[in-house]
Formats: C-alpha cells, sequence, structure tokens
C-alpha cells in the first residue's frame, strides 16, 4: 500500500470545440476518474485540480488549461508546488502510433513527436517521468494527421471508449499502489 503522493495529469485542449476530441483523452481520463470518486475539480492556476485520498496515497488529478502544445510550464508548476517525486508524476496523453484503445505505460521515453511531451520536457529538463499512452489509431492515419487527432471518436470508437477508459483507470490506480513495474506487467 502507497503512502505518497502523485500528480496524474490529463493533457488535452480547453473549450468545447475539444470536447471529446482524440487529442483529449487525458482530460476525459482523469474526469472519469474524478466522477468515479465523486470529486470535483476547481480552478487553479495554470488549470484544474481535484484530489482524493486512496489507501493511504494521496492522488492529485490535473488538468492544464494552457493547451496541449504548452503544457510544460503547468506540468512543472505543480510538480515543484505540491513536491511530487518525478516518479511519482504520471502523464496521460493520446498516441497516434499505438493502435485504438492499446495503452502503454513507461518509465520515460521520447515524445516521439507529441508537442505537449515535447514541452513538458523542455520545461522539467529531462524524459524520465512517467508517462501512460492511450493509442487513438494507427491504422487509420491520413495525411491530415491534424484533423484527425483533433477530431471526435467515431461511432465504432465511441462504443469501446468506456471500456477503455475504466482499464486505464485501473493501471493508474495500480500505478499509485504497486508502482510503474509491476503496473506495466499486469496492464501493458
Amino acid at each position: 500500500m502507497s503512502t505518497g503522493k502523485y500528480l496524474i495529469v490529463g493533457l488535452g485542449n480547453i473549450g468545447l470545440t475539444y470536447e471529446n476530441t482524440r487529442h483529449n483523452i487525458g482530460f476525459s481520463i482523469v474526469d472519469d476518474i474524478a466522477k468515479s470518486h465523486d470529486i470535483n475539480f476547481e480552478t487553479v492556476r495554470l488549470g484544474e485540480k481535484a484530489d482524493f485520498k486512496h489507501k493511504g496515497a494521496r492522488i492529485i488529478l490535473f488538468k492544464p488549461n494552457t493547451f496541449i502544445n504548452r503544457s510544460g510550464k503547468a506540468v512543472s508548476y505543480w510538480v515543484k508546488k505540491e513536491k511530487i517525486p518525478i516518479q511519482n508524476l504520471l502523464i496521460l496523453v493520446d498516441n497516434l502510433h499505438l493502435s485504438f484503445g492499446k495503452i502503454r505505460l513507461k518509465p520515460k521515453g521520447s515524445n516521439a513527436g507529441h508537442n505537449g511531451l515535447r514541452d513538458i520536457e523542455t520545461h522539467l529538463g529531462l524524459t524520465t517521468y512517467p508517462r501512460l499512452y492511450f493509442g487513438i489509431g494507427v491504422e487509420k492515419k491520413t495525411s491530415n494527421q491534424v484533423d484527425f487527432v483533433l477530431g471526435k471518436w467515431d461511432e465504432d470508437e465511441q462504443k469501446e471508449l468506456l471500456k477503455l477508459i475504466e482499464h486505464c483507470k485501473k493501471t493508474i490506480i495500480s500505478f499509485t499502489m504497486i508502482g510503474i513495474e509491476k503496473t506495466m506487467n499486469i496492464y501493458n
């Protein structure tokens, strides 16, 4: 059982235009965690924050309001303000290079061309922070990747989304309870 403090950051873009888009899966996941724990987000510096305790761990959910490509300033600020050990930070992000619904929990990695991750790396000064990638569909890649990424989930994806988000929630809680290595072995 964990007794630490964790910062779970869902990446996304603010505004109605971006709601329920592939790029906002990070927001969707933290929103669902908050809903399942019956907590509300409050507006704070650089975003929205909610927190709860789970079996001794304090879990802080955060949604930057800086737009996804400029998430680094907000993430860095809250890591420092809450004194979060870097291994207790988890970034939830879409991944164009994974098939729809595949998730990959990793302790570190490259930004793989994702501007939000690139900005976080710039502000943190490192690439060794945990991240949970949510596949948005490599097999559906088109020549206009921006429209695809910023597009709404299609009907087939929508049918699977709640089940996939539930899987992500279990992965995130496991990360806070038993650590990244054991969680990767169970959920990846």
